[in-house]
């Protein structure tokens, strides 16, 4: 004979004080658990969201980021031979060769971060159509003028329209701002690729080339014909979407990895905070286990009633913790990208599998925290419980 539900959750009302507070405390842990699955989600969706499937970027080969890539000016015009690259409407091949640079800006508030500075062609803005004006006008090819990303515009001194960001031995005004559907280029400043080739002294060296396939499912035979290339045997192709997927890897893992553990720390204080609140049910209640025994209720029934109430305690902080971690997707924050070592802007991102993760996370916390104290009830005499009343 099983014990009814109703019983089960009754128990809750009686007991709300400490009922409340080990809800509370699983809320917590969950809370910090879902926000950082969410800080990792979100690095990723912004990088991820910061390439295209239909564009394909070259850099050197074991380069972990466009920073340490280098594809020199002969490569360049080998590459642009290739077949299966989309042609302009001058039959021209849609691709930017693009010089990357980092610089340090003051942020707003104290203390310097890196930024990355870009060097784009005409074409980088049909590569990227995510890339919208927001702001002022577009830099003159030929000056040195920049445009800033809405991210860099908000969180530097310095990042407005007309000012000037002084590197490589120059000034250079800014003219606009752009935004770019919240990927990774908004945490950028771009400009002309040929005055940072000239600034930087890199004659016609870029750090990445980026161009366009005629079609997605291009792809494999643009890689075959890119390796049987011998010139271009240092140089390795990815799609755009996959080279910043990658760069999000290390980032992502970091942030799993040290989140985890500090959820760990609060989630062994949460369990300790459930067994005390069980193991507290138990004992003020060993009359009323005596008499559910002596009603014919058996032992397991008792262990499973008082199991179930701590699953449903760890459930309804899981349930807390997550609503109040979705409100992080109105918030952006920024860090240091391992792969670009600048500055990243993101958005905390919730997603399905991330509460299934939290909802899972609480439920092994209610069955580790109640499965002793269960244990315990079950096993209780029926004349040991009645005479303690």
């Amino acid at each position: 004979m099983k014990i009814p539900l109703k019983y089960i959750l009754g128990n809750f009302k009686t007991r709300r004080l400490t009922t409340g507070i080990t809800v509370l405390g699983v809320a917590l842990v969950v809370f910090v658990f879902a926000a950082v699955l969410m800080m990792a989600n979100g690095v990723q969706k912004t990088l991820i969201s910061t390439g295209s499937s239909q564009n394909v970027m070259i850099a050197r080969k074991s380069a972990n980021g466009e920073i340490g890539s280098i594809i020199d000016g002969e490569s360049v015009n080998t590459i642009m031979t290739l077949p299966f690259i989309a042609k302009n409407a001058e039959s021209k091949p849609i691709a930017s060769g693009e010089p990357v640079v980092i610089i340090n800006l003051d942020k707003i508030g104290g203390g310097m971060s890196n930024i990355t500075v870009r060097g784009v062609s005409k074409e980088a803005f049909t590569l990227r159509s995510q890339v919208k004006l927001r702001e002022g006008r577009l830099f003159n090819f030929g000056q040195r003028e920049i445009i800033v990303g809405t991210s860099i515009e908000k969180r530097f001194n310095g990042a407005k329209i007309g000012d000037r960001v002084r590197f490589a031995g120059d000034d250079w005004e800014i003219v606009g701002v752009f935004d770019a559907s919240g990927s990774g280029f908004e945490s950028e400043m771009w400009g002309d690729a040929v005055q940072l080739l000239q600034a930087f002294n890199r004659s016609n060296s870029v750090s990445t080339l980026t161009l366009r396939l005629e079609s997605e499912e291009k792809f494999e035979d643009f890689k075959k014909a890119f390796e049987s290339e011998m010139r271009l045997k240092n140089f390795e192709p990815e799609t755009e979407k996959r080279f910043f997927e990658k760069q999000s890897e290390m980032m992502s893992i970091f942030i799993k990895v040290l989140g985890i553990f500090i959820t760990l720390i609060f989630s062994i204080g949460s369990t300790i905070g459930a067994l005390i609140t069980m193991y507290a049910s138990v004992s003020s209640r060993t009359t009323e286990i005596g008499t559910l025994r002596a009603l014919g209720f058996q032992r397991k029934s008792v262990m499973a009633a008082f199991l179930t109430e701590s699953i449903f305690l760890s459930l309804a902080g899981a349930v807390l913790g997550i609503l109040i971690a979705s409100f992080l997707s109105f918030f952006t924050i920024s860090t240091l990208n391992f792969g670009s070592f600048a500055e990243l802007a993101f958005a905390f991102a919730l997603s399905p599998s991330i509460v299934i993760s939290s909802l899972l996370f609480a439920l092994f916390m209610g069955i580790l925290g109640g499965f002793l104290p269960a244990m315990g009830a079950s096993r209780l005499k029926i004349v040991d419980a009645l005479r303690s009343a």
